[in-house]
């Protein structure tokens, strides 16, 4: 987009959603689409480690967007699992941009990627004990203190499961919220993945689990792997949301009501057209639910501050 004039995102910045809100996850591929067409979702998210850079045209192209949209902020790269807290210089490039851009949600996953100066392209499951409670707490809070501001984590997809769990992942989530007075993102999808290779049931899972503490949800679909004999779901992010997937996540907005959802695809990208009728798919649920109970959660979505440290000991 050169020679293009752009105003600073707080210059025109629009309202924050509504809970009853969708989003799409924004790719680089439709940056100009977004901005010739203004497509008709509520809002976009990205993942900020993409726009840690100087300057140059996918940050000039994000500020455009973001004059028009809210945005959410989704990392990948803070490594809340691992027994190292956060580098300070990834949560500093991650303050600037939260400066910048004015996320009305910043998440992360549960999850571990670096062991001191060794880093992995996966996000590694962590086992669920009251260590590994203690290490994440205690980074949650360190990452909170340095940004200003309150995280939402995210649930993992699961494929094998450590040796019995301390704690049952629905209760870890919700007690690292508790400690820490971060929310929660809901992502269905890996709910949906994780109950089948599991073999749980994922409405039980809800049971025990915080939806109160939910602020945001994730939609996503994913790939059916037969090639060992024995099926496997594996969390992609390449195909359409599926019917599973969809009635589950009924099921969460007639407990929880309303709530900011949003359409991920990373992989085999469809016309933007298809993920916007996604996330329209997903108002129309919130809408119904609506209709048949009165809860429109009309209140524009807001970030909460933090106003004062929340101190963990990474040993207890």
């Amino acid at each position: 987009m050169p020679g293009a004039s752009v105003e600073p995102a707080s210059a025109a910045a629009p309202d924050r959603p509504f809970a009853q809100s969708s989003g799409v996850g924004l790719k680089s591929q439709f940056y100009k689409e977004v901005l010739d067409t203004s497509p008709p979702v509520d809002w976009f998210e990205v993942h900020p480690e993409n726009y840690m850079i100087e300057g140059g045209p996918p940050l000039r192209y994000l500020e455009a967007i973001r004059s028009r949209y809210p945005l959410s902020l989704h990392g990948v790269g803070m490594s809340l699992g691992s027994v190292e807290p956060p580098l300070p210089s990834h949560l500093d490039r991650l303050s600037v941009l939260i400066d910048r851009f004015e996320p009305f949600v910043v998440s992360e996953h549960l999850s571990w990627s670096r062991i001191e100066d060794a880093f992995f392209s996966d996000l590694l499951p962590l086992p669920l004990t009251r260590e590994s409670l203690g290490i994440v707490s205690a980074n949650v809070c360190r990452a909170q203190d340095r940004l200003g501001r309150t995280l939402l984590i995210e649930n993992p997809s699961a494929y094998l499961q450590f040796s019995e769990p301390e704690i049952p992942e629905p209760e870890f989530l919700r007690e690292l919220s508790q400690r820490t007075g971060c929310g929660l993102l809901l992502d269905v999808n890996n709910l949906f993945v994780s109950s089948f290779n599991q073999g749980f049931d994922p409405v039980a899972w809800l049971d025990a689990f915080d939806l109160e503490a939910v602020e945001e949800i994730h939609l996503a679909g994913h790939a059916v792997d037969r090639a060992s004999g024995q099926t496997i779901r594996i969390d992609d992010h390449g195909s359409p949301v599926p019917a599973g997937v969809w009635d589950l996540y009924r099921t969460v907005i007639q407990r929880r009501g309303p709530t900011p959802t949003l359409i991920e695809r990373d992989a085999n990208l469809p016309q933007l057209s298809d993920l916007v009728a996604e996330a329209q798919m997903a108002a129309r649920i919130m809408r119904a639910h609506i209709a048949h109970v009165g809860d429109d959660r009309s209140s524009p979505v807001t970030h909460r501050a933090r106003s004062a440290p929340v101190r963990v000991d990474p040993g207890t």
